[in-house]
């Protein structure tokens, strides 16, 4: 039922899309993109443990509807103090707790590179102020199932 990257949980890609209609937030464009001299280039060449297998179709779709979700997570959860998502890491297992912006750009990253790449943990994190991927969506469902009611 839950599909692993790099220690993100993600749902099953027939559950996605709890909200279809909302986009998700593109990240802004790389400043430097084209830019042969970007000194970050050199950092690519680093081989962080593998190669992974590129994304199919239904992993993609998957990672767009998750992306979609994220945002409609944020929007409802973000004013009411959550700073974003706890997952239990298979690797370590730890708890990790991602605030919403770097969630996303996780998941954008796993989505157009196929791969994430490392990143600093939350600093001394609240663990009251976090949330598991199920209970976003279960209030999300909560909150659309009393607005379609109400």
């Amino acid at each position: 039922m839950y599909r692993y990257f790099h220690g993100i949980r993600r749902h099953d890609p027939r559950l996605a899309g709890t909200v279809a209609a909302v986009p998700h937030d593109a990240l802004p464009p790389d400043p430097f993109a084209e830019d042969s001299d970007d000194p970050a280039r050199s950092l690519e060449a680093v081989d962080e443990g593998g190669v992974d297998e590129p994304l199919d179709d239904e992993e993609r779709a998957g990672l767009v509807a998750d992306l979609t979700d994220l945002a409609v997570y944020q929007a409802l959860l973000e004013p009411r103090g959550v700073r974003g998502i706890v997952v239990e890491c298979p690797d370590c297992d730890e708890e990790h707790y991602h605030d919403w912006e770097m969630l996303r750009s996780s998941l954008q990253q796993l989505l157009d590179a196929g791969r994430m790449r490392r990143h600093e943990p939350a600093y001394q994190p609240d663990p009251a102020a976090y949330v598991s991927w199920d209970y976003c969506r279960g209030y999300a469902d909560a909150v659309l199932a009393e607005d379609a009611g109400g």
